[in-house]
């Protein structure tokens, strides 16, 4: 519906932009509805599914919608972003409205904007999400608002906010610890001058790009790879055949096969290849 409800009224339907007081001038416009309105718009919009009905109930709203996207304009987020997203939760509860419950509108709407905006806030405070769990977003919103001062809590607040909300005291202090941490790109912004600006990536090591690592990473190579055949060169010729086809071919039989092929037990060939392993990590570890 509320897709629907843009789309059909985009020429009527404000939508706060970069002129946030334009917006804000032309929703102060809208007149707001009686109670007895509310009943009959959200009647029609249930019984006969009236966008017109919708379209002027959430007009009607608008102007408590910035109210509440104004307290949350602490988390350093466009007020027009948060009045949309709170706008997008008022279309969803004019959706849900029940006019016979018996409440206004905009007391049944309030749990829907904020939760949209709770949302955009997490999605888009950090680059890394802060609040993955319920308990974590609780925390998230509960501290920010309890935090007046820039010190850490105290161990006796800490308390206080995990029995406030019913969350071991470990996760107040991890919670905390994320609030207090800042992005940082990984990479040089664009722009930015080299010899004046660091970034975590020119910290890394490269060990990969050491021409000497890598020429000494190869010698190795080669020389493990030439005592391996060296070492299988001087097995006999049956533990050779038993331990090629038991580890490098491609179709590997089993103990039994082997024995049936040479007339022997299986525990015997176990022995043989067991022996010859030994024989070749005694001519590698040389």
């Amino acid at each position: 519906m509320s897709n629907a409800l843009v789309s059909s009224n985009s020429q009527q339907f404000p939508v706060p932009g970069t002129d946030v007081g334009s917006y804000l001038r032309k929703i102060a416009e809208i007149p707001l509805l009686s109670a007895d309105e509310e009943q009959r718009l959200a009647r029609e919009l249930r019984e006969h599914d009236n966008l017109d009905a919708a379209r002027q109930l959430v007009m009607s709203q608008l102007r408590f919608v910035v109210h509440i996207a104004r307290s949350y304009q602490g988390y350093g987020l466009p007020l027009a972003d948060l009045v949309q997203e709170g706008n997008i939760g008022l279309m969803k509860a004019v959706k849900r409205f029940d006019p016979d419950v018996g409440v206004r509108l905009i007391s049944f709407a309030v749990h829907w904007i904020r939760a949209e905006i709770h949302e955009y806030v997490l999605r888009n405070w950090r680059i890394v999400k802060v609040a993955t769990t319920k308990a974590q977003r609780k925390l998230f919103f509960k501290l920010r608002g309890s935090k007046r001062r820039l010190a850490w809590f105290s161990p006796e607040e800490a308390q206080a906010v995990a029995d406030d909300l019913g969350v071991p005291t470990e996760q107040v202090y991890e919670m905390e610890s994320r609030l207090t941490g800042q992005d940082t790109s990984f990479d040089l912004p664009a722009g930015a001058d080299e010899e004046q600006v660091y970034a975590p990536a020119s910290y890394l090591a490269q060990p990969q790009a050491d021409p000497a690592e890598l020429v000494e990473s190869e010698r190795e190579s080669a020389s493990r790879s030439g005592g391996l055949h060296q070492a299988i060169g001087d097995l006999d010729p049956r533990s050779r055949d038993i331990l090629q086809r038991r580890w490098l071919g491609e179709n590997k039989p089993t103990l039994h096969d082997l024995a049936g092929e040479y007339g022997v037990s299986a525990e015997r060939i176990r022995q043989i290849e067991k022996a010859a392993m030994k024989k070749l990590k005694g001519a590698l570890g040389a």
